[in-house]
């Protein structure tokens, strides 16, 4: 096992940083070449958008870095969005995967948000349920992660 960035680590704590390393990659696959993802926006890696460019190529130590980076600038945004929140180790991890995957943007102008920011985080991961949709329709894999996302973010995996 290769050892836990130390940026991440010291952004969420070594068990979400490690958790976070494990379910990103588990949805988003490795591609190493960027292509198109299912609603046309360009994407490499483990769902890199930042900075990629069609048919770009990079190798397995490339995407890990970057992920390890893009982890780390999420949880950022995440803290940005939702100062101060008393997330427990495993709701942070829910709502930095959920920001990885639909943008810092989403999450910060979502409900979920909102929710956190209200201390009410029994409903900000029920929110979690109701972003299966990209481009219009609901994807089988968006389903499945969210499920994922809000089990994590209730407790009830770890």
């Amino acid at each position: 096992m290769r050892p836990i960035p130390k940026k991440l680590v010291a952004l969420v704590g070594s068990v979400a940083a490690a958790s976070l390393l494990s379910i990103v990659p588990k949805f988003e696959g490795t591609v190493l070449t960027a292509g198109r993802d299912p609603v046309g926006i360009v994407t490499a890696c483990m769902g890199d958008t930042k900075d990629v460019k069609l048919g770009q190529r990079f190798t397995p130590q490339e995407c890990e870095q970057r992920l390890e980076y893009r982890l780390a600038d999420t949880s950022q945004g995440v803290d940005r969005c939702t100062p101060l929140a008393p997330m427990t180790w495993y709701q942070r991890v829910a709502f930095v995967d959920f920001a990885y995957n639909a943008g810092i943007t989403a999450y910060c102008g979502s409900t979920m948000a909102k929710k956190v920011r209200a201390n009410d985080y029994a409903g900000a991961c029920a929110e979690l349920s109701r972003w299966t949709y990209a481009g219009d329709r609901q994807l089988p894999g968006l389903v499945k992660r969210r499920a994922v996302d809000r089990a994590m973010c209730e407790g009830k995996t770890q």
